[in-house]
């Protein structure tokens, strides 16, 4: 079998994990650990790059357009810690002159002045987890945060000079009504963020909330009426939804995600990262995913070793179509089918059934050369996406 050469075409990403928190929230499903002692910063950075330098041969000749520092709180790495990172990423692989490189932040845990020095370090944009302005609804969610926190940590942001920050946003909380779930939009809206994300608290396995539900979750017909209300607020104040989840100003979308969902390329370092590849094997793509050890310690000691971190799986042929759509059917602007050929090595007749199908159940619809979940495709998207699974390829892109 021809060797597989990496596909310096496709637009290629980094997702850097940071796995620590000051406290865990019991809704969140993230790969993230309570801080019981004194974060291991040094140890952690050089296990990153140590980690980066086995993904080399793989990604040869191709650059980074985007990182993503995420957690987990890096937030609580320090400037320095995250200089070092940075420095040490350019120095293995180019990184565009104009890369999108950001830094999710708990506004509870970033000091007076920070800002300024990530920016220093090369940080370019902040993802700050407000999730509410409401006080009563932040205890509910364990956030070590107050509102007050967010609008201070959004005025750093300005003095630093950071003005592609997004706030991220939740709603139907326990005992939150449509009032409630509106206010919290609109005091995003008046700090001026380039970008929201505004998504639903689900119970998600393995949560604490899982476990325990707490009382007063809006049934699913309040959650649809709070997001109707909140789309049509969020879009009078110029934030166009691109996504499930995703709103933004003009030229504000997140690149790095917009990647996620373009089925495009992206390396994940860092304790629980995962990671996806495609690379030309003769006349079709090899589209590979890895995932690094959860647990931190486990991850470093993993590295540590001469082979690096293991975990890069083939993704079968007949697994395609679904991954694509799992991604691309969130955007609003949907996918062309020379996208989904682009992507996965298809051709687009394996998937030419399941369109059908989902355009008869009036999930899908075709405007021009693309396709896109028609509204109650987007409202049902587990649905439409179930058309997809175990659709068996019968050709290759030409």
């Amino acid at each position: 079998m021809p060797a597989a050469e990496p596909d310096a075409d496709l637009p290629l990403a980094l997702y850097v994990h940071f796995p620590w928190c000051v406290r865990k929230c019991p809704y969140c499903d993230f790969n993230s650990h309570a801080l019981q002692e004194a974060l291991p910063e040094q140890a952690y950075v050089a296990a990153l790059l140590a980690d980066l330098a086995t993904e080399l041969p793989r990604v040869s000749g191709r650059a980074i357009r985007s990182i993503f520092l995420g957690g987990g709180t890096p937030s609580l790495f320090s400037p320095d810690g995250i200089a070092r990172l940075l420095e040490g990423v350019g120095a293995r692989l180019p990184v565009s002159a104009d890369a999108e490189i950001t830094l999710e932040a708990n506004p509870g845990t970033i000091e007076r002045g920070r800002f300024a020095d990530y920016r220093g370090a090369g940080v370019t944009g902040v993802s700050l987890g407000a999730q509410s302005f409401d006080p009563e609804h932040l205890k509910v969610l364990g956030r070590i945060h107050d509102a007050q926190d967010t609008r201070r940590a959004v005025d750093e942001l300005a003095g630093a000079g950071i003005e592609n920050f997004n706030l991220d946003l939740m709603y139907a909380l326990p005992g939150q009504t449509q009032e409630q779930a509106l206010s919290d939009v609109e005091a995003a809206i008046a700090l001026a963020p380039a970008h929201i994300s505004h998504y639903q608290l689900t119970l998600e396995p393995g949560t604490v909330f899982s476990g325990r539900p707490p009382a007063g979750m809006p049934d699913p017909d309040a959650a649809a009426d709070m997001q109707l209300r909140c789309q049509a607020s969020l879009a009078r104040a110029g934030y166009a939804q691109y996504e499930v989840s995703a709103y933004a100003r003009t030229g504000r979308r997140c690149r790095h995600n917009l990647n996620y969902w373009q089925f495009g390329d992206y390396l994940g370092i860092g304790a629980g990262a995962h990671g996806k590849l495609s690379r030309r094997r003769g006349a079709g793509l090899l589209v590979e995913r890895s995932a690094r050890p959860r647990e931190p310690r486990r991850y470093v000691a993993a590295v540590s070793m001469t082979d690096g971190a293991p975990g890069w799986r083939e993704v079968p042929i007949a697994e395609l179509p679904f991954e694509f759509m799992m991604n691309a059917l969130r955007l609003v602007e949907g996918f062309q089918e020379r996208e989904f050929e682009e992507r996965t090595g298809l051709g687009c007749a394996v998937i030419a059934e399941a369109l059908g199908r989902a355009a008869r159940r009036g999930l899908i619809g075709r405007e021009g050369a693309r396709w896109r979940a028609t509204p109650g495709g987007f409202d049902f998207l587990n649905d439409l996406l179930a058309e997809f699974l175990g659709e068996p390829p019968q050709s290759r892109a030409r």
